[in-house]
């Protein structure tokens, strides 16, 4: 079975449709069918921004992700908000 892998990143941002609010932000920062590659950028994205949280993610290609028992996500509580 191919698979992909993924870096998603999850972080707090100024809402853009009202700055004096913040609001949770995930985001695919990069893909890869190579392991070694997904490890390498996982690092420096980590050392580079530590503000930030970073997960891989490895999924199977043609496939409806939301069929899945648990598929890329983050989740971000309003805590993480404030």
């Amino acid at each position: 079975m191919n698979t992909v892998r993924m870096i998603l990143c999850g972080n707090v941002e100024d809402s853009r449709m009202n700055p004096s609010e913040k609001v949770g932000v995930v985001s695919v920062v990069f893909v890869s069918t190579e392991e070694e590659k997904i490890k390498n950028k996982l690092k420096e994205l980590q050392d580079k921004n530590p503000e930030n949280f970073y997960m891989e993610y490895v999924t199977p290609l043609d496939v409806d992700l939301t069929s899945l028992e648990h598929y890329p996500s983050i989740e971000i509580s309003k805590n993480d908000l404030q």
